[in-house]
């Protein structure tokens, strides 16, 4: 099984972003099946490195082909690969995600990125009602050390509807999405290290994700909801 990334990765997608056309790509077909192959082996490389310390039910690697039906964008082709890891529900909550792209835009992210309507709504009353836990997770120095101090995302522009745009936690309630994020290199992602960065960088997350676990399996009282 692959563990590393190769230069041939990011030069085929280089080379697909010069020539983003149905006729190209065909042409060299065989060429990006090769390095899906690779590809494919590094993302379940994560899997089982993650899956050592933590409970993941799916991998899920997105697919080349761009949906243009709805876009003004009509190129036929991604110029990266994506790949997502889901934990095991309802007990665990969270995922992780993996983008490797050339330029430098690679990256990793965790955490919610579109959360139910519910969920949004639980964990923002939760942070109406005590914010210190989350804050003190956010504050530690090994957490922010690689996923930094704040969340990024969507958020609206005062207050949700129903909450006060004067709570003490204002910032942290009128996020919709609870997303860290941790940018490589196009050089990172080739070091023979990467994996194991990116699985420590995985593991770090977890404070956030056992609160997070707890909050969405009980209610307001503490009481469990899935037992």
């Amino acid at each position: 099984m692959a563990s590393t990334i190769s230069k041939d990765v990011f030069s085929f997608f280089k080379n697909l972003e010069k020539n983003n056309n149905r006729d190209w790509f065909n042409a060299h077909k065989p060429e990006f099946k090769a390095i899906e192959v690779e590809v494919k082996q590094v993302y379940n490389a994560i899997l089982e490195n993650l899956n050592k310390h933590d409970d993941i039910d799916k991998l899920k690697i997105f697919r080349i082909y761009r949906d243009v039906r709805f876009s003004k964008n009509k190129l036929p082709y991604k110029t990266h690969f994506g790949g997502s890891f889901h934990r095991t529900k309802p007990r665990l909550r969270g995922g992780y995600y993996l983008h490797i792209q050339p330029n430098n835009e690679s990256f990793i992210a965790t955490g919610f990125w579109e959360p139910a309507k519910e969920d949004l709504m639980r964990i923002r009353k939760e942070f109406e009602m005590d914010a210190s836990e989350i804050r003190e997770i956010l504050s530690d120095k090994n957490f922010n050390r690689v996923w930094g101090d704040a969340f990024v995302g969507d958020e609206v522009k005062s207050a949700p509807r129903g909450f006060n745009k004067d709570h003490e936690a204002i910032d942290l309630i009128k996020k919709k999405q609870y997303i860290f994020t941790k940018k490589y290199t196009d050089k990172e992602v080739l070091d023979p290290g990467f994996l194991d960065d990116v699985d420590l960088s995985f593991k770090a997350i977890r404070p956030f994700f056992n609160y997070m676990s707890d909050v969405l399996t009980t209610d307001l009282n503490g009481v469990s909801l899935i037992d």
